[in-house]
Parts: structure tokens; sequence; C-alpha cells
């Protein structure tokens, strides 16, 4: 599919949001576009829309084994986080899928702490019902496609994903995710299987700092039909990011208010 360019909406959502005209840029080999904010501060945050007046699909070009795919809304997550361990460690946050259940994000509707994931769990296939123990470091460097499902509170129905291990150096690892099944509201499908996906990239910025880079595309903006709020974007992004980094996902401050 055809990588379209995408225009940014700036915002002002943490202390280091940040504001840019520039396309986005994945850390393939050259600085971030948003850039990495240091371990102490909020990720810089930025939602791009589809626009033909900003050309980025050459930056997407510069990472193997991962295309960006046809997509109309980009949420872009930059920050950085202190952490002593191996590349190894942090690969194996991504096969804990159990450890997805009680993720919290701010709602911005009803302005508190609420649950975003309800259940998770490792599969043997992408039948939901094959449920299992969480993914082992070993399956998950093989570089082969593993399912998870997934229960968001906001959801009506439970969403099978695949995880694929694109990178993983000592000092770089890359992981994409997408959408298996059908993404539903109040029973009715808003995404088709393989309408989102998700890139996170984590690469060692010193002996103790590791950058986190996150991209979540999709091909339809649930802002135009179900009044999702680009904060609630963000704030779920953060959620994610939060939780790969080792942060509590209900730290104070809320991220977008």
């Amino acid at each position: 599919m055809r990588f379209r360019p995408l225009l940014p909406l700036l915002f002002v959502l943490w202390p280091a949001a940040l504001a840019a005209a520039e396309a986005p840029r994945p850390p393939c080999g050259n600085q971030p576009i948003p850039a990495y904010a240091g371990p102490l501060a909020a990720p810089n945050v930025v939602v791009w829309r589809d626009d033909d007046a900003t050309s980025g699909g050459s930056a997407f070009r510069t990472c193997s084994g991962w295309r960006p795919g046809d997509f109309s809304l980009l949420v872009t997550l930059a920050g950085s986080f202190r952490y002593a361990g191996s590349a190894e460690d942090l690969l194996d946050r991504f096969g804990r899928i159990s450890a997805l259940r009680g993720i919290r994000y701010w709602s911005v509707s009803d302005k508190e702490w609420r649950l975003l994931i309800d259940d998770a769990s490792a599969l043997g296939g992408p039948d939901m019902e094959r449920r299992r123990k969480d993914f082992t470091f070993s399956e998950l460097k093989s570089g082969r496609a593993l399912n998870f499902v997934q229960v968001e509170t906001r959801l009506s129905s439970p969403v099978v994903y695949r995880m694929r291990v694109l990178e993983f150096k000592p000092d770089r690892v890359v992981v994409e995710t997408e959408n298996v099944s059908s993404m539903r509201i109040a029973l009715i499908p808003i995404l088709a299987p393989g309408e989102t996906r998700t890139i996170h990239i984590l690469e060692r910025l010193s002996p103790d700092v590791w950058g986190y880079y996150g991209m979540a595309f999709s091909a339809q903006d649930p802002g135009l039909f179900l009044r999702v709020r680009d904060a609630s974007l963000i704030n779920r992004a953060a959620a994610f990011y939060r939780h790969i980094a080792g942060i509590p996902t209900d730290r104070e401050p809320p991220p977008a208010q």
C-alpha cells in the first residue's frame, strides 16, 4: 500500500509537546521527528493527518522490515527513560502479554483515570479461544508472527493482534503489531483487519538511557464519526509508552487533559 503524506496538527498537550511543520521521521540512522524528550520530561507527542501538502514517505523507506501502509491518521510519541538493563529484558516486556491487564489512561470525557485494558492473553494462533502462557524470549527473537488477544474497555468485543519483532540488537529493538480481527464499538465495525498498526522503536541513547519512538497508524480517523478527541488518542499512546518504559500508567499529571 502507498504511504500518503501527512500534515501535522499542533498541540500543546504536555509540557514537552512538539509544534513542528515537518513530516514524521522515525529514528532509522537519523534524528527523529518528533525528537526524543529527556528522561525526566514528558514525551513529545504529535498527531498527523493525511494531506497531500506534506511529503514524508521517503523517511519511512529508511526503515527496513516494515511498511506504514495507506493510513489517514498517525499518532507519534517520542520519549526516553532511564534503564540499566539489557535489550533482552526490554523485549521480554513485549512478551508478557498478561501484564497488559490493568493498564490505565486518563479519560478526557470522564476526567479521571480509567482502566484501558481489561484482559489480555497470548494466543497459540489467530483464534482467540487458543489462550496460552506469555511468549518467551526465544519466541519473540525468532521474528515469526505471534498472536494475542486484548480487551479494551471502550470496545464491545475482544481484538486479536499480530506481533512481530522486526529488529533485535543489543542497542535497538523494533516491534510491530497490527489488528487481525475487526474492532467494534456497540457491535459496529469501525476498523477492519489490518487497519491499525503500531511500531515501537527502542534504541539505547546512552549506557543507562533508552529512547522510545512509537507510531500508531490508523486507516480511519475515529474522530470523524465517534467524536474521539485527539487528547484521548494521545493518552492511549502514552499509556502503552509508560507500560513499556516501566512507568506507572496512572502517574500524575495526566498526559493530555
